[in-house]
């Protein structure tokens, strides 16, 4: 067990500081190296994707996703805003800044607000490293149940897969996924931050939420989801409104921007 431990703790290189909460986190790569991963998937995903050919819905992507870039303030990202011509109301933001959003989620969106709300959440995950800290969370899962092993000893039992099966269960309830969904919670407190920077009303936030949680079908119980029930998300966002809105108050206004 020691030997394992030993591992884990050498790998850790360091504790970050998440910008805007400043809430501590242990990670093990380098943001140079997140960000070379990044950009590799980003390709990778862009290869297989159809680019969207709508000139004012790619005019609108670009000029939001400068003024989220500009409020992030990470002037060291090579960003890149593509849009996908695709159902998937979906976006996501990649280490480095290279961020694509997918056509279909600008029908919950309506307007440029409310897709602030989105990109916000998405570059948040990346200045904060999110995707570092769960490649840590996740090694160090791994090594743990790796170590659990090693105590039962080499014997493969029955019972020693079993209980094995209920080590991965536990350890992916009790600590991966609400890992995760720390980070989405994390990323919608930032976004929301940097849309109401970005000079974009951040109640329209709260207000995607609610639309969004009426689109989909039955979600699973938010303890074995990776993310915030919609509802859940909606609550926080509202409690954080008046900061939001103190910050907004002093920037560039867009409001709700133009309608999709």
């Amino acid at each position: 067990m020691r030997k394992y431990l030993v591992v884990i703790l050498g790998l850790v290189v360091g504790c970050v500081t998440t910008p805007e909460t400043g809430r501590r986190a242990f990670i093990i790569t380098s943001e140079s190296e997140e960000a070379s991963m990044g950009a590799s998937a980003y390709q990778q995903i862009l290869s297989k994707e159809k680019p969207s050919s709508n000139v004012a819905w790619n005019s609108i992507v670009q000029r939001l996703g400068k003024r989220i870039a500009l409020a992030a303030n990470r002037p060291d990202f090579q960003w890149e805003f593509r849009l996908i011509d695709s159902h998937q109301a979906n976006a996501f933001c990649l280490p480095g800044g290279k961020v694509a959003v997918y056509t279909g989620i600008l029908k919950i969106a309506q307007n440029e607000a409310a897709l602030a709300a989105v990109i916000g959440h998405e570059v948040a995950h990346a200045t904060a490293r999110h995707g570092g800290q769960r490649m840590t969370i996740a090694l160090g899962t791994q090594l743990g149940l790796i170590a659990a092993s090693q105590i039962m000893g080499g014997e493969d039992s029955t019972q020693k897969r079993l209980l094995m099966a209920a080590l991965g269960v536990g350890a992916n309830v009790g600590a991966v996924l609400p890992f995760s969904r720390a980070n989405e919670s994390e990323a919608d407190e930032i976004g929301l931050i940097y849309m109401a920077r970005a000079g974009y009303d951040p109640r329209e936030a709260p207000k995607f939420w609610d639309r969004f949680s009426k689109t989909g079908g039955a979600n699973p119980p938010e303890f074995l989801s990776t993310h915030p029930a919609s509802e859940s998300r909606k609550q926080a966002l509202e409690a954080q409104l008046t900061k939001a809105l103190q910050i907004y108050q002093s920037s560039p206004k867009w409001g709700l921007g133009d309608k999709f």
